[in-house]
């Protein structure tokens, strides 16, 4: 039987028995394992925190991770209520902790759960520790604590004071703006939505209406097929709540509140910005600020990864910063450099304040938006306006994504193979050439490949992957012009919008086969 390995985001999976699901047992031989990779790099004794979301089975696995790391003598930090993932990240680091464990399978479908590792100063596991942990479960050779032996974790005033803590952080790095800004929030169902009332309460903004029905934490997730604020459907509570109550903005986390995707008005209608359009509005605003709470004296640096458009490269060197692209998943996006100031990924995650949580953070992301709508509309505008602004300096970007969900793991493999033998040479009329991630040396070695050309005017840009986190092959779009005068901004972005059409439907052809 296959086991479950770590991919980008630690190990996730159905809830069931064997060894490829998520169970007391499969915690268990993880959670030894790790914990003997602790004891056998000197960590023996140290602090761990473990924390978990409100999913099926996350308080079985929990209380399993906690026995597991007290039997093998460690300080064991345990957040024992529901909270979310970016409050796990920001204690491990705040606490100089050995290591931090999320349970949590955060926007993945309702069956699921997962087991996510945070290392390095709160930074999530990497090669080759992510590879000798899975060697030392391979082995076998360190069998896992009777389940039955569990109790219930003590109290400990770190864990009770590390929410608290956590929007103190928020508070301190962005400030407040005692705003009459109207917000709609949704946590979809998730644990985020108390602790992100407080964060924006914090910050000045208290007129925010929330989606009921989405408010208060349930793993069957009723009201949206899939709990991920990307997926068609999924946010269109929320933009009725924003319309009804004519909000200024938008807001929706994910159920463990590490990512943030934002709507707002533009071109005369709510919809949700893309976390391309996101990235670019925070990325800017950031590089904006001259901020003396900002820790790094380095040179500012932003970072994104290899999947995401490219308007933050381009912004950054305006602004005299440096830009870096990472394979995807923020394990690699917080390990960018010296200096990092911003880093995100197209999946609407968003690292706002890298000195504090070393990984997405979805409630930090919210209250900086919050502020950049405040800014934005004391000074006349919204951001769709703020987003045009960016596309007159910077040229339109659209970006897009199609996701083949997968029934084998194998029929992915065959259609990057395809790609691989059969490339096509032309897509949406501009001849195309294949770089092939998975022959490159250097640091960007990836199971990618990416199609690129140029048109008179017009960069357009296809990356086929398979994910990291679920059984789909991604297609990653774009479609970039160049800068034109704001009276040609409209013809500019139908433009672009036609082009990427051409790619999507290109795109759902190349996985069928064609080319």
């Amino acid at each position: 039987m296959t086991r479950l390995r770590f991919g980008t985001a630690g190990l996730r999976g159905p809830v069931g028995p064997g060894a490829d699901h998520m169970n007391v047992e499969v915690v268990g031989r993880t959670t030894a394992a790790l914990a003997q990779w602790l004891i056998d790099h000197g960590h023996q004794g140290a602090t761990v925190v473990v924390g978990r979301d409100a999913r099926h089975g996350s308080a079985e696995f929990f209380t399993t991770t906690v026995a597991e790391f007290g039997s093998a003598g460690f300080d064991v930090v345990a957040l024992d209520s529901p909270a979310p993932t970016p409050v796990l990240a920001f204690t491990t680091r705040e606490l100089g902790a050995a290591a931090g464990v999320m349970i949590t399978a955060s926007h993945n479908p309702p069956a699921d759960n997962g087991y996510k590792v945070y290392l390095d100063g709160g930074a999530q596991l990497i090669p080759p520790a992510d590879a000798e942990i899975e060697a030392l479960i391979d082995a076998d050779a360190i069998p896992p604590r009777n389940p039955a032996q569990t109790t219930a974790p003590h109290p400990d005033p770190r864990a009770v004071a590390a929410p608290d803590r956590y929007l103190a952080r928020i508070a301190s790095r962005l400030g407040t703006r005692h705003s009459s800004l109207r917000i709609a929030l949704t946590p979809m169902h998730g644990v985020g939505g108390d602790l992100a009332l407080r964060a924006l309460a914090g910050a000045g903004f208290t007129d925010v209406a929330v989606v009921d029905e989405q408010f208060a934490p349930d793993p069957d997730f009723p009201t949206v097929a899939f709990p991920n604020p990307e997926e068609p459907g999924a946010s269109d509570l929320l933009l009725a709540l924003a319309h009804r109550r004519d909000a200024d903005i938008a807001i929706a986390l994910d159920p463990d509140a590490d990512r943030c995707a934002v709507g707002a008005v533009v071109d005369g209608r709510w919809r949700m910005l893309t976390g391309d359009e996101t990235g670019s509005l925070l990325g800017s605003a950031v590089l904006a600020e001259a901020d003396p709470r900002v820790e790094s004296t380095a040179e500012p640096l932003v970072a994104s990864t290899i999947v995401s458009g490219s308007m933050l490269a381009a912004i950054a060197a305006a602004a005299g910063a440096r830009h870096v692209r990472t394979l995807t998943g923020f394990k690699w996006l917080v390990r960018a450099g010296d200096g990092l100031r911003y880093a995100y990924e197209e999946a609407i995650g968003h690292c706002v304040d890298p000195d504090a949580v070393r990984d997405k953070d979805g409630i930090s992301a919210a209250v900086a938006l919050a502020i950049l709508a405040h800014d934005r509309s004391a000074a006349g505008g919204g951001l769709g306006d703020a987003l045009d602004d960016l596309f007159v300096r910077h040229g339109v970007h659209r970006t897009g994504q199609v996701a083949i969900r997968a029934e084998r793991l194998s029929d992915i493999a065959d259609t990057m193979a395809r790609l691989r033998s059969t490339p096509p040479t032309e897509m949406a009329g501009v001849a195309v050439d294949m770089a092939d991630h998975a022959t490159r040396s250097d640091a960007l070695r990836t199971d990618a490949v990416v199609f690129t050309g140029s048109a008179p005017g017009a960069r357009i840009r296809l990356i086929a992957r398979p994910s990291g986190t679920e059984p789909k092959l991604k297609f990653y779009l774009e479609v970039a012009l160049a800068p034109s005068d704001r009276g040609d901004l409209r013809a500019a972005k139908d433009r672009a919008d036609a082009l990427l059409d051409r790619l999507r439907d290109e795109a759902g052809q190349l996985a069928e086969g064609g080319s």
